[in-house]
């Protein structure tokens, strides 16, 4: 028999992987290759996408770019076949107020008007902002399979989606982005049927600061002379340490450059990074189906500054920008950490948001598989192979068709199903059909 199998090539080093499924791996003679396409033997359609963005001050820059490059996001899904896939789409705020992880109630509030923070602040609750376009606290969009389509929203799902991204400026000052996260998925009875359980799941995180998602409210205390002044310099100085030039929280609050920076994960202050990598990995039979995207600063360059804080005074400590182009932002160093632990694709929220969102609706593509093959197709420039994975006990590459042998690959043209020039899709040729765990992987040397 002939069956065709889904296959996708993705961006360009647009992505990566995490600690379970490698994009680059050498061979016996050392060369190395990128990993393009990875797509289970049938598709899944379906994807809930939590989009986590930041609404402290200063975040109205990055949620009208968002908005405004979303409908690129959206192009790259339409390009599957049976166009856009069966989507949930979802906002939660960044802002929990003064409520750690690890906490059973709030602490005090801190600070007044923008940016201060009190109580659970949005608590990890989907945001419509009082849109009457979203008949719910998520934008919902089903394919019936008869050429209609079943959604809960009127007009555009560009319009929906710039009303419940429409977060405003004035949240917690302290972004706790990861917990947000946490809070929005793990059974929160204010986001009933957002999270389905054989659905792909993409977290997408918009913010121009690092996570800083507190063990416990002390972190936000007013013992300025063990954890410094009121800032969110706090957040780095113990969520973070760096091999040189900063591996105490002491050596962390010295001015200067720092590398090897990660998370701090044995803070007593801070959530651990791989507590959250765990837990939504855990949220699926498969952690495969969990992707995430980050439009965030840098990772680096990483250095510590005297800096004047907003109302005046003297200088203390602060993170020094690691990008200032258009937007400007601190280097995500936790966020990185959490992003490398998936199959993800990473981009500075610095520059073109259009590329950042492009990049992760690949990933995204890439999680639900298409058997089209985007862009300019299989690279002609460099030696690539396709090779069949079943779990992760065995890999078996696949000769190109032509040879006699089955099952082999082949590119085809097919305008009709691959709308996106040049219109390819990539076949396997079969003699009998294969098991159903199976993972065809496309990759090319480097």
């Amino acid at each position: 028999m002939r069956s065709m199998v889904a296959v996708l090539v993705a961006g360009a080093m647009s992505g990566g992987c995490g600690d379970d499924d490698c994009c680059a791996m050498p061979d016996a003679m050392g060369p190395i290759y990128e990993e393009l396409a990875r797509v289970p033997l049938t598709m899944n359609r379906d994807i809930d996408i939590l989009f986590v963005i930041d609404d402290s001050p200063g975040g109205l820059e990055q949620q009208t770019a968002l908005k405004a490059d979303f409908p690129n996001f959206i192009n790259v899904l339409n390009t599957i076949e049976g166009g856009l896939p069966n989507v949930h789409i979802g906002v939660v705020s960044t802002d929990l107020g003064t409520t750690g992880a690890a906490d059973n109630q709030a602490g005090p509030g801190i600070g007044m008007g923008p940016g201060s923070c009190s109580g659970q602040g949005k608590a990890g609750n989907l945001q419509t902002n009082g849109t009457t376009l979203v008949n719910g606290n998520f934008i919902n969009d089903q394919n019936n399979g008869n050429g209609t389509r079943t959604k809960n929203y009127t007009g555009t799902l560009e319009a929906a989606f710039s009303a419940v991204a429409s977060l405003g400026a004035a949240g917690c000052g302290f972004e706790q982005p990861l917990e947000a996260a946490k809070r929005a998925l793990n059974g929160n009875p204010s986001n009933p049927g957002f999270l389905r359980p054989t659905a792909n799941l993409a977290l997408v995180f918009v913010t121009d600061e690092d996570d800083c998602s507190l063990a416990h409210s002390t972190m936000l205390g007013n013992d300025e002379a063990t954890l410094g002044p009121l800032q969110s310099f706090r957040c780095t100085r113990f969520g973070v340490t760096c091999a040189m030039g900063g591996k105490t929280s002491d050596e962390m609050n010295t001015i200067g450059t720092k590398t090897g920076c990660h998370s701090n994960d044995s803070s007593p202050y801070m959530t651990s990074v791989a507590q959250y990598v765990t837990n939504f990995k855990s949220l699926k039979n498969d952690p495969a189906l969990v992707m995430v995207g980050t439009i965030t600063g840098p990772p680096s360059p990483f250095a510590v500054e005297l800096r004047t804080p907003p109302g005046g005074g003297v200088a203390v400590p602060a993170l020094a920008q690691s990008c200032q182009s258009g937007l400007i932002a601190d280097p995500a160093v936790r966020m990185t950490d959490f992003a490398n632990g998936f199959r993800h694709a990473s981009s500075s929220i610095c520059g073109n948001f259009s590329t950042g969102l492009i990049d992760v609706a690949r990933q995204a593509r890439l999680q639900i598989g298409s058997a089209c093959l985007p862009g300019t197709g299989v690279p002609t420039d460099r030696e690539c192979e396709v090779v069949e994975q079943h779990g992760t006990s065995s890999e078996t590459k696949l000769p190109a068709c032509g040879g006699g042998a089955m099952p082999c690959w082949e590119v085809v043209a097919n305008p009709q199903a691959c709308i996106t020039a040049p219109n390819l899709q990539l076949n396997v040729q079969r003699s009998e059909a294969p098991p159903l765990d199976t993972v065809v992987v496309l990759r090319c040397k480097l």
